[in-house]
């Protein structure tokens, strides 16, 4: 088994996905016009318009609602990152900080509310759990 991407149910398709991308830095590639995918090197967010439920089953999920996931970017300088995403307005849950686990974090919100964190590793025991 490969999980392969994680899928976001969103009302406003293009504000999130725009977020993405900037967060990112990676262009979405449009499938259709509710639904797109954020295509990184280790990773893909899938992001589908709230009509694109009724797919699978009506009611089986709804936007804007996570309260329990969290997206997690490593990403090589988390200050650099902050100052970058500064420049876009974003909100911040919290500014860089370091963790007891060995990383460096901040944490900023969706369109819709899904928590996004960036983290680099920062201690020698942290820098090996992403060298596996």
């Amino acid at each position: 088994m490969k999980l392969v991407s994680i899928r976001l149910i969103v009302q406003d398709i293009k504000e999130v996905v725009n977020f993405y991308e900037v967060v990112t830095g990676y262009q979405a590639e449009w499938h259709a016009p509710v639904f797109a995918e954020i295509i990184t090197p280790v990773a893909v967010i899938a992001i589908g318009s709230v009509e694109t439920v009724v797919l699978f089953k009506e009611d089986c999920a709804r936007p804007a609602c996570n309260q329990s996931a969290i997206l997690e970017f490593m990403v090589r300088d988390i200050d650099k990152e902050f100052m970058r995403l500064k420049e876009y307005g974003l909100e911040f849950v919290h500014p860089p900080k370091n963790m007891p686990w060995g990383n460096r974090t901040l944490q900023i919100r969706d369109p819709e509310g899904t928590l996004v964190s960036l983290f680099t590793p920062m201690t020698p025991a942290a820098i090996n759990r992403f060298q596996r």
